[in-house]
């Protein structure tokens, strides 16, 4: 007795290109990552380093006013990724890495012309 019907050639896949309907399901995010999200998060991180910017008097107290309002932005961003909306915690990390930028520019800049650490 054969395996195979009459007239027909046994065929073998080789796996090298799918045959049939796929093994797994396709899996799509529910809250997908959009341009608008990524935009409205950069924008409220950049209020937020703008508003904690303020309070400093000198080079010193901006700086550390911008590093501590990111840590806490930083936390936000995470939280939002990992339980929230995708897109708006990656506008908030990447605006808050751009103001840590600014700040650690800001103070090496005073640092060249004055020749004194500003930081304490």
């Amino acid at each position: 007795m054969t395996d195979h019907q009459p007239g027909r050639v046994p065929y073998a896949a080789s796996g090298l290109f799918p045959a049939g309907p796929p093994r797994r399901p396709t899996w799509r995010e529910p809250h997908p990552v959009t341009g608008a999200a990524v935009a409205a998060g950069g924008t409220l991180a950049a209020a937020w380093l703008v508003l904690f910017g303020l309070l400093g008097r000198d080079v010193a107290g901006y700086a550390w006013w911008t590093v501590i309002a990111g840590a806490f932005a930083w936390l936000a961003a995470f939280a939002l990724v990992r339980f929230g909306d995708r897109g708006v915690g990656t506008g908030v990390a990447i605006v808050t890495a751009g103001g840590w930028s600014i700040a650690f520019a800001v103070v090496v800049v005073r640092w060249a012309v004055s020749a004194d650490w500003p930081m304490w």
